[in-house]
């Protein structure tokens, strides 16, 4: 004879409620830049024929299920097949491990790491010199563990004379990087657009050159050599040009002259050793070299092409953005955010979520917090409680788990008056200073702790007095009328 079933209800002072109405916050998958399939995580969609599988080395135990011949292949051989393969190829600059995976979920075939853009996430200082070579090499390390696309690393000048060139070409190797930059200007350098800029002679800033190479060689890699100059900016086009030359015939295998200051100059250096691939940096923002589109510097002769700016500079802004909402007593604007449940995805929770089965025990079969996360979770229970001595000691008693609110304030209760609010709906809505609208949302009237989520200038008002007065009146209330800090107007009606 099957075993009944009781119910009861349990409340939990570990869940809180799920607002239906917090659904508003959230951006559509279709609209979203961040959606896309857990594949794309490991797959460069868009080019498949130059993209491999996840890299496989010492620290990446995986494959996905196609393009194997490709699996073992080095992040250099795959750099190096893009060099090779026809047209310009654009590489955004990360600045961290999350920055690098997004540029891979967007489907870029590599990336750049901008020193000047490390420099400013992880010190927050200046490109002048302040952050170090280790610094360095451990960004990068966990920027390269973190994708599987090639990355080519800001090395900035070496860090030191020929021999400090040679280690920090080995070290770079070490920590996976595909390509290496290293420029010829003197310690400490600077960023190559600001003021300032020194370099060293032509003699010594090709034997940079020479001594990666060697590094290269001595370590058995084959890390694409990308020779930069500042020349243009800190002596003349035409020393520019000269080294560039130098480090084509030294070993280099990508030439790079920044702060270009005009389409002619850019057109002759393309010109400079034709054989050897070129890389343009379109510094946004303002930078001296003019911005061109992919087909116009296809055309003039690059081959790569850097944006080292994009990343960090939009979220600077989006962080004073949010800043801002938050100082005055909101939280940042749907639409300016992905959801929650797209910031998981984005950073692997399901993948890790569907490789954790791999490896459960019968001990992670208890129920978890994660597997009670709804508004009302149904658990099984292995004991008889005590109370229902009616039943045998074999049934399961099933628990519905819900919101501590509803204790809280009595919404079981039909004794307490507070118990009609949970029919009543709580309408909040934020005018802007310009007069436009910047919010109007409603959520049930008894989810009180909720709404600070929303508006936290709210945090300090007693609301459960507000909808106690209010609770036998019928039809709508204006409960509360006023501005906050940012001279926002917000007001609160029960409806």
């Amino acid at each position: 004879m099957k075993a009944s079933t009781t119910l009861r209800h349990v409340p939990s002072p570990h869940i809180r409620p799920s607002l239906p109405a917090f659904s508003k916050f959230s951006n559509s998958s279709s609209a979203s830049p961040f959606h896309s399939s857990s594949l794309s995580l490991f797959i460069n969609p868009l080019h498949k024929s130059s993209t491999t599988c996840k890299r496989i080395h010492r620290r990446t135990p995986i494959a996905c299920s196609f393009e194997r011949e490709f699996v073992n292949e080095a992040p250099a051989k795959v750099l190096r097949r893009i060099l090779d393969s026809p047209g310009v190829h654009q590489g955004p600059a990360c600045f961290d491990a999350l920055s690098a995976r997004l540029v891979q979920r967007a489907g870029f075939q590599y990336c750049f790491t901008s020193g000047f853009s490390i420099s400013a996430a992880r010190l927050g200082l200046p490109d002048t010199g302040y952050i170090s070579y280790g610094e360095m090499v451990d960004q990068g390390q966990q920027i390269t563990q973190a994708v599987s696309i090639p990355v080519i690393g800001d090395a900035d000048n070496g860090y030191g004379n020929a021999m400090n060139v040679k280690r920090t070409v080995k070290g770079y190797i070490r920590a996976g990087f595909a390509g290496i930059i290293l420029e010829d200007q003197v310690s400490p350098k600077a960023c190559g657009h600001t003021k300032g800029r020194k370099v060293v002679s032509k003699e010594e800033a090709v034997m940079r050159i020479k001594a990666a190479v060697d590094a290269r060689i001595e370590s058995g890699s084959d890390i694409v050599i990308v020779a930069r100059t500042d020349s243009r900016q800190a002596v003349s086009l035409d020393e520019a040009l000269r080294r560039s030359r130098a480090f084509a015939d030294a070993g280099a295998d990508v030439l790079f002259i920044d702060a270009l200051a005009s389409r002619e100059e850019m057109k002759a250096f393309c010109e400079v050793s034709p054989l050897i691939p070129k890389m343009a940096n379109m510094l946004e923002g303002g930078g001296k070299t003019p911005i061109l589109n992919p087909q116009e510097l296809e055309d003039i002769g690059y081959k790569l092409v850097a944006y080292p700016l994009s990343l960090i500079g939009v979220s600077i802004q989006a962080m004073l953005d949010s800043l801002t909402a938050i100082r005055g007593g909101r939280i940042p604007p749907p639409g300016s955010m992905p959801s929650f449940e797209e910031i998981k995805d984005i950073l692997g929770f399901n993948t890790y979520y569907e490789e954790e089965k791999r490896y459960a025990t019968s001990t992670d079969q208890l129920p978890s917090k994660r597997e009670s996360s709804s508004l009302y979770s149904i658990q099984r229970k292995d004991q008889v409680d005590t109370e229902e001595t009616s039943q045998s000691s074999q049934e399961p008693i099933v628990e519905v788990i819900t919101p501590d609110v509803y204790n809280k304030y009595g919404a079981d209760s039909s004794r307490d008056p507070f118990s009609r609010i949970w029919s009543r709906a709580l309408r909040i809505k934020i005018t802007g200073r310009d007069g436009f609208e910047k919010l109007d949302v409603r959520i049930p009237a008894g989810f009180l702790e909720g709404v600070t989520n929303i508006v936290p200038a709210l945090g300090g008002v007693n609301l459960k007095e507000l909808l106690d007065d209010a609770a036998e009146e019928v039809g709508g209330k204006l409960l509360l009328d006023f501005n906050d800090t940012g001279g926002d107007r917000i007001q609160v009606f029960l409806e």
